[in-house]
């Protein structure tokens, strides 16, 4: 099977590293001109020129905080109002680690602002377009931790649910628009996201990261953790015209991590 994007156009969430990198990269492998956002505008430029390009494939970058929710509003309607976007990955910044007890209110509002009104607000706005071309594709990166919540990630836990049950009530508004919306759940994935959990873990424990990583590797049933080009190869799947029949899912890319059914 050949995967090809030729045609499309996909914006693409957290891009300049870690998973959203890999997204990026996969997709402009498959043929589609890719807008990557992210708020360090070095890395953006270095990974703009490093996308292959093919004939018809123009990439660029847009520069957004999904910390400063007024600022970013203002950024992706502006964007919208000259682009039209077939694929939408929703993929931000994960909130800071810690457990429920050691939150306040307005941890919670901040998450909930990252995590779910961005993806809300940018998906609503490709909408539009995607209704009238009747077809697109929104791909929603998620986490593991909405079915089995992990108690260091309050945060993440809460309000990557509530993203993810919204998804799956927008995939049964849209679907008769040919438009898909899918959630993928993320495991444990080698990116400087994970690495930072594993700091932050390794401190309170006492031990070091490495003795921390080779616990995880051994959680995990395939004994060891996620190359993100493998997260990358998912999505572009779930992009493409053979994933039509396929919507409202929380499809884990966990290495057989989780439990639960």
């Amino acid at each position: 099977m050949t995967i090809s994007l030729k045609g499309k156009n996909a914006l693409v969430g957290g891009s300049s590293r870690g998973i959203g990198k890999a997204i990026a990269q996969q997709l402009a492998v498959s043929g589609a001109s890719v807008t990557l956002m992210a708020r360090n505008e070095e890395r953006l430029k270095n990974l703009v020129s490093d996308l292959p390009t093919s004939v018809g494939q123009k990439h660029n970058y847009l520069i957004v905080d999904f910390n400063k929710f007024g600022d970013f509003k203002k950024t992706i309607s502006n964007f919208f109002e000259t682009n039209n976007i077939d694929i939408l990955v929703n993929n931000t910044q994960g909130p800071k680690a810690g457990s429920a007890s050691e939150m306040n209110i307005q941890d919670y509002q901040e998450a909930f602002d990252v995590l779910f009104k961005s993806v809300v607000f940018t998906t609503q706005l490709a909408l539009e377009q995607m209704i009238k071309n009747q077809w697109g594709r929104i791909i929603n990166v998620a986490s593991i931790s909405v079915k089995e919540p992990l108690s260091y990630l309050a945060l993440s836990n809460s309000i990557r649910a509530a993203m993810v049950t919204w998804a799956k009530t927008l995939a049964t508004d849209i679907a008769q628009h040919q438009i898909t919306v899918n959630s993928v759940l993320t495991g444990y994935f080698d990116t400087e996201r994970i690495n930072d959990l594993n700091a932050t873990k390794a401190k309170q424990m006492g031990i070091s990261i490495d003795e921390v990583r080779a616990t995880m590797e051994q959680q995990v049933p395939i004994k060891r953790i996620g190359d993100p080009k493998e997260y990358g190869f998912l999505v572009a799947f779930l992009a493409s015209e053979q994933a039509s029949y396929i919507t409202g899912t929380q499809i884990p890319i966990d290495g057989g991590l989780l439990k639960s059914l």
